[in-house]
């Protein structure tokens, strides 16, 4: 029976030295993965927000894929940058990571907006754009004073601004999200293509003609097809434009194939050249993306993009409609946060209020005076 004690007394022993190493790498481990997590800050780019960690009860019914969301907040429209998220943001399990692009003095009021209303429990990265990656670049007419927004050039640095994500997706402020993004996410792209669109000759946008837009959905409407450089290009004039307002990006292939090089050439050349259509049917920063991704891009679901609700006061789809779609693009002079603009009510059930008091709702209430 002593031999029998014995061995039971080196069983015990070699089973607490065993827990003891188990504890030591376990803590080893940990302090590892913490290491890991601290290195992995972006270079360049700083992050001047950390991203809250999710709560465990979100945790356990999230995915715990990372879906990267790019989106631009300036300060006179943050609060349409605020419902965009909102909305993306309560309509996905999905671990959704957004990478807010500001600037540096619209910072700490993006911040205090986002802490105090039930996006504080979102996954976010604030970061700072550097409008002088745009020296030489673009040239701001002396005829429109508020032209030139440094910030609607930040989709053409998508890798710098998200290096560790293979894809991401790119909305403007002037949306709202009904479904779940992560079906805008797996939107399948084509081997070699670098970017998916949604094209503006697809069946939802040309539902209605823009009255008074001219070449809206062709080429010719955005370039200027008697400039020599151009017609070298060998690009048909009524090839179908597409809408850069909302897209998936492959970064690995828009690292491999210099996207933001050609990007940043075509906006050199501009300045030099003056290649943009005169009549340009919406922002400077399509025509770029327009020539270097002539015929290379894959396609988005057009529901995913029903835009120019901003185009006219008017109504332009039915409710049904507006209802089914999955995101709502308020693109053109009719931002739902300031005059009247279809769908407003649409768009308000997004909004939350701003903490400041800064920005607030510019409303024509016509509507209401005609129905007294």
């Amino acid at each position: 029976s002593s031999k029998f004690s014995v061995n039971i007394s080196i069983l015990v022993v070699a089973i607490i030295i065993f827990l003891l190493v188990l504890h030591h790498n376990f803590l080893g481990l940990s302090d590892f993965l913490k290491q890991e997590l601290s290195d992995s800050n972006p270079l360049g780019l700083q992050p001047i927000d950390f991203i809250p960690a999710v709560p465990q009860r979100l945790a356990d019914e999230r995915n715990d894929k990372e879906i990267s969301v790019v989106i631009a907040a300036s300060d006179e429209r943050l609060g349409g940058a605020i419902a965009a998220m909102n909305s993306i943001f309560h309509n996905t399990r999905s671990n959704v990571v957004f990478h807010i692009v500001t600037l540096n003095d619209t910072v700490d009021h993006l911040r205090l907006w986002l802490s105090k209303s039930a996006l504080k429990n979102m996954r976010y990265r604030i970061l700072d754009f550097d409008p002088r990656v745009l020296e030489g670049k673009v040239q701001a007419d002396p005829q429109k004073a508020d032209t030139l927004k440094p910030l609607t050039f930040a989709r053409f640095y998508l890798p710098s601004l998200v290096p560790h994500a293979e894809k991401v997706i790119y909305v403007d402020d002037d949306i709202i999200v009904q479904d779940d993004i992560l079906e805008l996410y797996n939107t399948p792209l084509k081997p070699g293509h670098a970017a998916a669109f949604s094209d503006d000759c697809d069946s939802t946008t040309n539902k209605v003609a823009v009255r008074g837009a001219g070449n809206q959905y062709n080429y010719i409407g955005f370039l200027d097809y008697k400039k020599e450089t151009i017609r070298k290009l060998a690009m048909k004039a009524n090839t179908c434009s597409f809408n850069p307002g909302v897209f998936v990006a492959n970064l690995t292939e828009w690292k491999l194939q210099n996207i933001t090089q050609q990007l940043e050439k075509w906006m050199a050349l501009n300045v030099a050249e003056e290649l943009y259509s005169r009549t340009l049917a919406g922002s400077i920063t399509t025509p770029p993306l327009l020539i270097v991704f002539y015929k290379q891009h894959s396609n988005i679901d057009p529901m995913w993009n029903v835009r120019h609700l901003g185009s006219s006061a008017g109504k332009r789809y039915s409710p049904q409609f507006v209802k089914a779609a999955k995101l709502l693009h308020w693109n053109g002079h009719f931002k739902p946060w300031g005059r009247t603009a279809s769908y407003a009510e649409v768009w308000e059930k997004w909004y939350i209020p701003d903490p400041t008091g800064k920005f607030s709702l510019i409303r024509r209430r016509s509507e209401a005076y005609e129905a007294e």
